[in-house]
């Protein structure tokens, strides 16, 4: 398996409020057969109804989506106001911000909004880990043995 991801799907109760709420944040997506795609950097963030989801990996769901999910995504920023800008443009368009944004162990600065559904982003600045003119993130070497 090459180690990349090419599509983050994620599963929400109501389409169209969660593609207004990307839409809301700057993003743009295109709606085929009741799921919407945004192009998301290198990758694809793919919206569809929690139940078909489920459904299509074999999967009961149990219609709840409460609680921690054990996944984050995160969108990393070249500045803390960006990242404090980022938050505030969450919060207005509907996300409930879980952690305000504040120095980090790293020497950077983040915070974490949940979307509609629930689903988690973390929103940082990490000067540990520059962003190319496309915004790519590249993991510098962190000295591993």
């Amino acid at each position: 398996m090459d180690q990349r991801v090419s599509l983050i799907t994620l599963g929400v109760t109501d389409l169209g409020r969660s593609r207004t709420f990307y839409e809301a944040l700057g993003w743009r997506g295109q709606e085929v057969e009741e799921t919407v795609f945004f192009q998301a950097g290198g990758l694809g963030l793919v919206l569809w109804g929690r139940d078909a989801l489920a459904l299509d990996c074999g999967l009961p769901d149990d219609g709840r989506g409460t609680g921690f999910a054990g996944i984050v995504l995160a969108h990393n920023l070249r500045s803390r106001q960006d990242v404090d800008a980022l938050l505030a443009t969450a919060r207005r368009a509907g996300a409930t911000v879980t952690k305000p944004a504040r120095e980090t162990s790293y020497g950077g600065y983040a915070g974490c909004f949940a979307d509609p559904d629930g689903h988690l982003w973390e929103i940082a600045h990490n000067p540990g880990f520059p962003l190319a003119d496309d915004g790519a993130l590249t993991i510098p070497d962190l000295g591993s043995p």
